[in-house]
């Protein structure tokens, strides 16, 4: 594939951006619509795009923001916006929920399973990983240790091993398995 098909194909939300150009927000997520843009096309055909993105990751009221003035929570909003408003079918992202409160963490998680994508998610956070995740992957020094549902790959005995902390699981009242940790 050409990199502009790759661009159509799969968007990717990195953990820490390289340093940003001075520009708003609005602009920023414009970036995102470069792959379905003409070489002589404008950006107005594509706000309505950016706007729905916007709209998506709550973020509408930060439009006219320069970017770098938003907090690290807002940016990680934004470079999920960004991603979506690519429109691809495919997703990598690198700890999305970087930076986030516990509120836009589920939201954004939340967002990310509704949206029915092929995503590929690094998380730390195991509890947010066996609440959003149909499959996981559990790697130790690079190496693939468990893969498998939450409740396959998260085993209490397994976690221990990998993180080397006395490891609990329980279930939400959903049945979702969220592990307690025990220092």
């Amino acid at each position: 594939m050409t990199p502009r098909e790759r661009a159509r194909r799969i968007a990717v939300v990195v953990q820490e951006p390289a340093g940003e150009l001075p520009m708003s927000v609005t602009e920023a997520v414009l970036v995102g619509r470069l792959p379905r843009r003409g070489w002589l096309e404008g950006g107005a055909a594509h706000l309505p795009a950016v706007r729905a993105a916007l709209v998506e990751v709550d973020a509408t009221h930060l439009a006219d923001r320069d970017v770098a003035s938003l907090s690290g929570g807002e940016r990680q909003r934004v470079l999920v916006a960004r991603a979506l408003a690519q429109d691809t079918d495919h997703m990598l992202m690198d700890e999305p929920t970087n930076h986030l409160d516990t509120h836009y963490q589920h939201e954004l998680l939340g967002l990310i399973r509704r949206l029915r994508l092929t995503t590929m998610v690094v998380l730390h956070d195991l509890n947010l990983a066996s609440r959003y995740c149909d499959r996981i992957v559990v790697l130790d020094a690079g190496r693939v240790v468990a893969r498998g549902t939450p409740r396959e790959a998260l085993r209490p005995d397994l976690v221990e091993q990998v993180y080397r902390i006395p490891t609990e699981r329980v279930h939400a009242s959903d049945g979702t398995p969220q592990l307690l940790f025990h220092a």
